[in-house]
Formats: structure tokens, C-alpha cells, sequence
């Protein structure tokens, strides 16, 4: 799976996805076969961290 290379853009798509459709990060990660410390990292840039009880970047 192609992600959205726009930090901005990728925030919201990852954020949507988390809400609808995963439980958390590593389900999300292992089901479009992306590197999970490659999203932390691209949404660090735009000070974005992931939060495991919101289950969302904040």
C-alpha cells in the first residue's frame, strides 16, 4: 500500500483509519504491510505522537 507522502495528508488518513477500522497502530501497520516506525517517524516532523489510550496522533 502506497501511503499519502504529505505529512498533513497522512495524518488524517492514518487517524481515520485508526478510528474506523483498527485498534491500534501495529494492526494497522501489519494489515497495509508498512513499516510502523516509518509513521512515527514521518508524523514526528509535524510534532505528532501516537497516543495508545486515544488510539490516535496527537
Amino acid at each position: 500500500m502506497k501511503l499519502p507522502n504529505d505529512p498533513m495528508i497522512l495524518l488524517s488518513y492514518i487517524n481515520t483509519q485508526l478510528r474506523d477500522f483498527y485498534p491500534n497502530l501495529e494492526d494497522l501497520c501489519k494489515s497495509l504491510g508498512v513499516e510502523q516506525q516509518g509513521i512515527i517517524d514521518k508524523l514526528g516532523m509535524i510534532d505528532y505522537k501516537y497516543n495508545t489510550e486515544l488510539n490516535k496522533f496527537i
